[in-house]
């Protein structure tokens, strides 16, 4: 035999693969993801088949060189993945494919409605429409996509507004909006997989032409009648835990628990179904065990668990049926199998089987938010947990004041993993990093879970006996300390850091890291922290942009030093949280109107920007009257960047950049910085997603 030195590196590998050998498994879910992942980057339908056979390519050089070992065989195995991941990815695409609004329209419609939606926090209505005939303002008919979402004021609600009614209204329509700029939430994706064709704002009045089918769905009901016991935001947080319906909680409440990091109790996920399912079974075993005969033929256990799944189910269906309620609930179904044959409960073979299920059947859900922050949260803490020291230290004691003390120790450390696990989930999504958002959680889930939730179930169980009141009082109490601590959380300095737009390398190579850490067992497993340190740090080290322009060329966000100062004054709150966002500032936006660098008119603004040794002197639009044209053209040739919400003439030739209506159609929203002169665009040419190709696709 050898000495080790001397070892044959193919050798050493397989060693390190049979040492690794019940790991391997895990990395089937993502290596699927990775082609879906890739599928989403890659531009056209070339690149996607150049990278399919690539990694076909891979795969079948693998299987040539393999010699039945298990490295060559993993390596065929994750390629092929990969190329199945594309195709999954592709085809969903190409299933959903519905047609889309090419352009807005102002139109009067009779429609059928598909849902209808409350947002009482908004004093709005959000409605889900099939059109059945509509024409535009000239009287011509109109042909529109079939399915529409749009937003009707809560006061031209009629009665009987429900689904299956029909109603006739007027509305503005517009094709679903991209980014605002690089980095920005891409809606039109979204609602490319919903099957959303158009979005926009009805006008009253509205006629019902048909009553709806039925009144109110029993979500609906559920969600007013528990508004309706506990008012304000309590209420709404209540219906949000019940029914998954956030639209009763106030906007400053909501932005309060995002900003101490406890948003993820508004959204139904793996933490309220497994509150639902451990709250269903302890009832169910208990009160099954005062039977002795039952107790003495029957695995209670078994019962209990059949009960938690069927809770499951009916908790899934209530809230909507959302994707990440079942993801979860998928998990929740798959823990309970493990119980009921005798298995371990939570294990990473689970979490993968949970991510593979939806990676298959909703391929999109890899590159929100949603999938991405909870299944890094329970990856790290099923990891977290299954590491030996972990399990040591932090494992039962004999000591009820040792075990105490442990409890709280693996909560703290759970809190900070999870923490660290979605800071650059939530650095590349949403741009910001939050300080305190670990210790919120160690007071704010447990009491979310043993607190508040069944104080909820309790109430909604005596509510018709006409008992729930002492209840309702209470969990309005629990509540009510909950948005305080919310509250206070987000008013400590720092609690929340603003940050600019990261590069997708950079957040692809955290990740990649971070499985790596996650899911080997070997020492060889640390070798994924430079990859993860080194993505962390150009992250949080990424660039802010001296300008941001959106992709219609109304609104633009110039850096002044002090904060991002905005073109218009009139902006929506909308459009200045975006661009604040996607500056990497917390602070309330300026005008640029009253900066010193600036002279702006009614219809111009000129601004002045000091930047890598040279004066760059900025000029934009900011009303929809007509300029002269001598006057324009001759300011284009004293500017360095020409920003217009409408179509310039070809004799306006600025210096660097002409962002007019016509090169943002293309582009998209920009986000430029001007040391080093750099831009970046929403579309890059030859971009062919069938979301970005409106012009090409559907109603007229």
């Amino acid at each position: 035999m050898r000495p080790r030195r001397q070892m044959p590196r193919l050798c050493r590998a397989e060693q390190w693969a049979e040492a690794e050998r019940n790991q391997i498994p895990l990395w089937t879910p993502v290596m699927l993801g990775a082609g879906i992942a890739a599928w989403f980057v890659l531009p056209d339908p070339r690149a996607w088949a150049a990278a399919m056979l690539a990694a076909g390519g891979v795969a079948l050089a693998a299987a040539t060189l393999s010699d039945g070992g298990r490295v060559m065989r993993a390596i065929g195995l994750g390629a092929m993945l990969v190329m199945a991941g594309m195709l999954l990815a592709w085809a969903r695409a190409e299933s959903v494919q519905a047609p889309v609004l090419a352009w807005p329209v102002m139109a009067d419609m009779v429609a059928e409605v598909e849902t209808a939606e409350p947002l009482a926090a908004r004093q709005i209505v959000r409605l889900m429409l099939r059109p059945v005939r509509a024409r535009d303002g000239r009287g011509r008919a109109l042909g529109l996509p079939p399915r529409i979402r749009i937003s009707l004021p809560q006061e031209d609600a009629p009665v009987g507004l429900g689904p299956g009614a029909w109603v006739r209204l007027r509305a503005r329509l517009m094709p679903p909006a991209g980014p605002v700029a690089p980095g920005g939430y891409d809606f039109a994706r979204a609602a490319w997989f919903q099957g959303i064709g158009a979005t926009g704002r009805g006008f009253g009045p509205v006629q019902i032409l048909h009553q709806a089918d039925q009144g109110p769905g029993l979500r609906q009901r559920l969600s007013q009648r528990i508004t309706g016991q506990l008012p304000g935001s309590a209420g709404g947080i209540a219906a949000a835990l019940a029914t998954g319906d956030v639209g009763a909680i106030a906007q400053d409440d909501a932005e309060a628990m995002r900003r101490a990091g406890l948003a993820h109790l508004l959204s139904v996920s793996g933490l309220h179904i497994t509150a639902v399912v451990g709250i269903v079974m302890v009832l169910t075993i208990r009160l099954l065990a005062l039977w002795p005969w039952l107790a003495l033929r029957v695995r209670l256990p078994l019962v209990g668990a059949a009960a938690g799944a069927v809770a499951a189910v009916g908790y899934t269906w209530l809230t909507g049926a959302e994707v990440p309620t079942i993801r979860s609930c998928v998990a929740a179904m798959l823990v309970l199998a493990a119980l009921a044959m005798g298995r371990e409960a939570m294990t990473l073979r689970l979490v993968a089987a949970g991510a593979l299920i939806v990676l298959i059947f909703r391929p999109e859900a890899l590159v929100g938010a949603s999938f991405q922050l909870s299944f890094a949260a329970i990856t790290a803490i099923v990891a977290l947990h299954e590491h030996p020291a972990v399990r040591h230290w932090l494992g039962p004691h004999p000591d009820w004041r040792w075990a105490a003390l442990r409890h709280l120790g693996a909560l703290l450390l759970t809190g900070l993993v999870v923490e660290a696990a979605l800071m650059p989930i939530a650095v590349y999504h949403f741009h910001k990093a939050g300080l305190y958002g670990a210790l919120a959680n160690i007071v704010a889930i447990p009491w979310t879970t043993f607190i508040a939730m069944p104080l909820e179930m309790i109430a909604l169980l005596l509510e018709p006996m006409g008992l729930g009141g002492p209840v309702w009082w209470l969990l309005g109490q629990a509540l009510g300390l909950l948005l305080k601590l919310a509250h206070a959380v987000s008013a400590m300095p720092g609690s929340v850091v603003a940050l600019p737009v990261a590069s997708g390398w950079a957040f692809g190579l955290a990740v990649a890291g971070g499985l790596w850490i996650a899911l080997w067992r070997t020492r060889w497993r640390w070798l994924g922290t430079p990859a993860l340190m080194v993505g962390i740090w150009v992250m949080l080290a990424a660039p802010a942009p001296d300008l941001v322009v959106t992709g219609d060329g109304r609104h633009a966000g110039i850096a002044m030093g002090r904060g991002m100062a905005l073109l218009r004054d009139r902006a929506g709150d909308y459009m200045r949280t975006t661009l604040s966002e996607l500056s990497g500032t917390d602070a309330e936006p300026l005008a640029l109107a009253d900066q010193p660098a600036a002279r702006c008119g009614r219809d111009m603004c000129v601004t002045v920007l000091q930047k890598g040794g040279r004066r760059w002197r900025i000029a934009a639009t900011r009303s929809g009257y007509p300029v002269p044209w001598t006057q324009l053209v001759a300011l284009c040739g004293r500017v360095d960047i020409m920003i217009a919400d409408r179509r310039l003439p070809e004799a306006c030739q600025p210096r660097w950049l002409k962002l007019d209506s016509a090169v943002l159609q293309r582009t998209g929203g920009v986000s430029i910085r001007l040391d080093p002169p750099m831009a970046r665009m929403v579309r890059q040419p030859g971009d062919r997603y069938p979301w970005s190709m409106t012009g090409q696709r559907g109603g007229r």
